[in-house]
């Protein structure tokens, strides 16, 4: 890991170099290792952006959701990836935010219009027209990338880039969905799913003085939850001891927004975090909306959310744990994601900052 007093050197020419990415040809599912590890050019910023070198990149669902086409197909030969650490190299005209050697992270959100209703009202994550990071743009399964840099995020030197990847996305939403369930201090919350969001989300809801409950199928995913201090641990359809205040859903099955809503007490609100799901089942008004229960989605994320977490990342602090993986093997991190067997969050260390 490159000491904080170093600076990376700008240099112009590298854009006549190549750098190694992961492209996605076509979706297809993860077993059948759909990304292929390819030498391209280097990006060259243009106005308003920066070039950045990956330290390393968070896999994150989403990136699982567009390799195997749950969400609609944005471009060829996309570089996936959207939880990405590194460090400015190059900048583009009329770019003053980072000099080149500053550490930066970029996210999901690549860049918003600005214009819309939404965008002047605050809600930059409804976009009419937004772009979002390894998605419409390419991200940060690669040795480079390009990213508007009034979307980029300014990240502290001295702490390895594999724990700082998941907070960039994990981390975001996470906040965001806690924030739309409405928990309140001391509340009793629950997790549906406990992967690298929700990991992250425990921690929050923990120092605020909240009892969080987890729900999962996995036992490595209920052994960490029980080691960040869960206060019970059952399985996916168990349902938990106590009412709960609020809840959030971090697994992509439908069929579980169902029992969430009956675990809820009067009053409370079930958050839904994930950008896809699975269809759900019918609902039964009284036993799952009826006393003023509430069902909402979580969008994306404005910048705004960003800042607050990684605020509130050196606050509490958050503590990342992450599984590693080199650049090539994204197929199989992946993989991994998919079939539950990572503990926390999964990450792809790309650059360690010596060459």
């Amino acid at each position: 890991m490159r000491a904080a007093s170093d600076a990376v050197p700008a240099r112009p020419a590298c854009y006549l170099l190549g750098m190694r990415a992961m492209l996605l040809p076509a979706p297809a599912r993860i077993e059948a290792r759909p990304l292929q590890l390819a030498e391209r050019p280097i990006p060259a910023p243009g106005a308003g952006e920066i070039l950045i070198r990956v330290e390393a990149c968070g896999v994150c669902r989403t990136d699982l959701h567009v390799v195997e086409g749950d969400l609609d197909r944005r471009r060829a030969d996309l570089v996936p990836g959207h939880e990405v650490v590194g460090r400015v190299v190059g900048c583009g005209p009329g770019t003053s935010r980072f000099a080149p050697g500053a550490r930066v992270g970029v996210a999901w959100l690549h860049r918003a219009c600005g214009v819309c209703r939404f965008c002047t009202r605050g809600a930059e994550n409804l976009c009419l027209s937004p772009r979002f990071t390894g998605w419409d743009a390419d991200g940060g399964y690669a040795e480079y990338l390009v990213a508007p840099e009034a979307f980029v995020y300014a990240l502290a030197d001295g702490v390895p880039a594999r724990d700082l990847a998941p907070l960039l996305c994990a981390g975001i939403i996470g906040y965001r969905a806690f924030a739309r369930s409405e928990a309140q201090p001391g509340d009793r919350i629950g997790l549906f799913g406990f992967g690298g969001s929700a990991h992250l989300v425990i921690q929050i809801a923990r120092s605020r003085g909240c009892e969080v409950y987890v729900m999962s199928r996995e036992p490595l995913h209920r052994e960490l939850a029980r080691s960040l201090g869960a206060a019970w641990v059952g399985g996916s359809f168990d349902p938990p001891p106590h009412p709960l205040a609020a809840a959030i859903l971090f697994a992509p099955a439908g069929d579980l927004v169902l029992p969430a809503l009956a675990a809820l007490d009067r009053g409370g609100t079930l958050a839904v975090a994930g950008i896809h799901l699975s269809g759900i089942p019918s609902l039964d008004y009284e036993r799952h909306r009826f006393q003023e229960r509430t069902l909402r989605s979580v969008t994306a994320n404005t910048r705004a959310d960003g800042e607050a977490l990684l605020r509130l990342g050196i606050e509490i602090p958050l503590r990342t744990h992450t599984v590693a993986y080199p650049l090539e093997a994204a197929n199989d991190a992946l993989a991994d994601l998919r079939n539950d067997r990572i503990r926390g969050a999964a990450v792809l260390e790309i650059w360690d900052g010596r060459s």
